[in-house]
């Protein structure tokens, strides 16, 4: 007789989910390491090379770094932990068992897709709460070749803009509007296409119609000369908001953030498709956990004896891969507009949930 309720009984469900939480938790803390122990090696010697850093400044960069590596590596984690509590399950003919008390395949992935949507939640939450604001702080640090950096949170590194025919990169940008202020500046100024001069600035403040230039050394790129001024007013009729919009980065902002910074380039009519795309990827990213299961199906159903459970586990490990190929060149094309921001960011996700219940239909037939 079958069962048309949608989840099995509380034991096997609560059985499931477990096995399922347990090999994608246990796959994710040793990829992290692994990645971490990697990562710590490539940006160790530039960290110590920083005059009064030390052991204490390699555990802050660690310590940084894992938020972010945990979002990334979670939805892999999932897919890697999938296939393997499905292939225990149907090497131990656990499956076989269960579809012999008249459970279907959807009953007996149920659990842990009702899982994989806790998971998602939790990673939505992370991301929002934790992840953002440690990506930021760590690309401002190594963006400052890990020396120490204002205390102050809304700051922006590297930005570029062009005044004319003037080529301007500002370090930091540091605040927002009226209280705007830029350090590092270097003015790069060009007349009929040739470099003129290079004017490196050490701060600049707003001041009416343009900004206030501290501590000036400017090279003549023509003469070959070098000449030093205290102060000056320089970029007459910049606005501060071509500084705070000139660098939109989707994962160092929050949900509710990135959507005032959106309105924001609309209000100033620039281009918001980068943006938008991150904003709705906040939400499809997480979410695609919850395909984890569905993709990694394959390795679950057919006899274990036949000899093609690693084939059915590698098929499976294909597909779930396949996704975040077609994620990442998805955004990539939204980034520049060749898709609109709601179709890069979940036409991915919806192609491959189709192709995941094709496949698990099939395993029903």
């Amino acid at each position: 007789m079958i069962n048309f309720n949608f989840m099995p009984s509380r034991r096997i469900a609560t059985y499931a989910a477990r096995l399922f939480l347990t090999r994608s938790l246990a796959v994710m803390a040793a990829l992290v390491l692994v990645l971490l122990t990697l990562d710590l090696l490539g940006q160790s010697g530039k960290i110590l090379a920083v005059p009064g850093n030390g052991e204490a400044e390699l555990w802050r960069y660690a310590m940084l770094r894992i938020p972010s590596l945990i979002s990334f590596l979670l939805p892999f984690s999932v897919l890697l932990g999938t296939l393997i509590a499905l292939v225990g399950l149907n090497q131990h003919s656990e499956v076989v068992s269960m579809k012999a008390a008249g459970l279907s395949a959807h009953q007996i992935l149920a659990p842990m897709i009702a899982a994989s949507i806790g998971v998602a939640l939790l990673l939505f939450a992370f991301n929002e709460l934790v992840v953002v604001s440690s990506a930021r702080e760590v690309n401002i640090w190594s963006d400052n070749d890990f020396k120490p950096v204002p205390p102050e949170r809304d700051v922006l590194s590297n930005v570029w803009i062009r005044d004319g025919d003037d080529m301007v990169l500002a370090g930091r940008v540091i605040g927002r509007g009226a209280a705007a202020r830029l350090e590092k500046i270097t003015i790069y100024r060009r007349e009929k296409g040739s470099l003129k001069d290079v004017v490196n600035v050490a701060r600049a403040d707003q001041v009416p119609d343009g900004w206030r230039l501290t501590g000036l050394r400017t090279f003549d790129a023509r003469r070959n000369l070098v000449s030093t001024e205290k102060q000056r007013d320089g970029l007459a009729g910049v606005d501060p908001t071509r500084f705070t919009l000139a660098k939109v980065n989707p994962g160092e902002r929050n949900f509710v953030a990135l959507g005032q910074t959106i309105a924001e380039l609309d209000a100033a009519g620039r281009p918001s498709d980068e943006a938008r795309t991150g904003w709705w990827h906040k939400i499809s990213g997480p979410l695609s956990t919850l395909l984890m299961p569905l993709l990694a199906a394959t390795a679950a159903f057919g006899l274990a004896r036949s000899g093609r459970v690693l084939l059915r586990a590698v098929i499976g490990m294909a597909l779930g891969f396949a996704y975040f190929v077609v994620d990442n060149l998805s955004l990539a094309l939204g980034n520049f507009g060749a898709y609109p921001p709601i179709v890069a960011a979940w036409a991915p996700f919806l192609l491959f949930l189709l192709i995941g219940e094709l496949v698990l239909i099939r395993q029903e037939e």
